[in-house]
């Protein structure tokens, strides 16, 4: 019982599920807003405006330097997991999101021929960001975490 309300408690742990969960809410209403339809996945998925990964990310790195300090171990490992987290978005998995465009295009080609290729096998195309997603991401976290370490702390 004490491992819950520990976990509970855990300020920078509360920062990065928040900062996460105020990305995915935001992501889901610039959807809706801008295609004029709402989509559930887009609650919980990945890709889109702005990155989720960014925010929780950086809600984790500005709750760890406000809590430890800058100067710290715990600092340290929380910044460059950011750096590598926010790099991976905008990189490898920007990239398989477009190469998934690519694929769903051409299957929707095959399945012009009568091809055995169900519409349920399309590949996920909103995978990765752009710089832009991942920045506002970031600064959505870093706002986060300050907002929760003045609520909690």
């Amino acid at each position: 019982m004490k491992f819950f309300y520990e976990l509970l408690s855990n300020e920078i742990l509360i920062a990065a599920f928040f900062g996460w969960l105020t990305a995915q809410i935001l992501k889901t209403i610039i959807y809706v807003a801008v295609n004029k339809n709402f989509n559930p996945e887009r609650l919980l998925g990945d890709g889109g405006m702005p990155s989720s990964h960014s925010a929780t990310v950086m809600a984790l790195v500005t709750a760890t330097g406000l809590n430890f300090g800058a100067d710290t171990f715990e600092f340290a490992v929380a910044g460059v997991m950011a750096l590598i987290v926010m790099h991976d978005a905008m990189g490898v998995r920007r990239e398989t999101g477009k190469q998934a465009k690519v694929i769903n295009n051409m299957m929707d080609w095959f399945m012009k021929m009568d091809s055995d290729i169900s519409p349920e096998e399309k590949l996920k195309e909103f995978v990765g960001h752009s710089p832009s997603q991942v920045f506002f991401g970031a600064l959505l976290g870093i706002l986060v975490g300050f907002i929760t370490c003045n609520i909690i702390g």
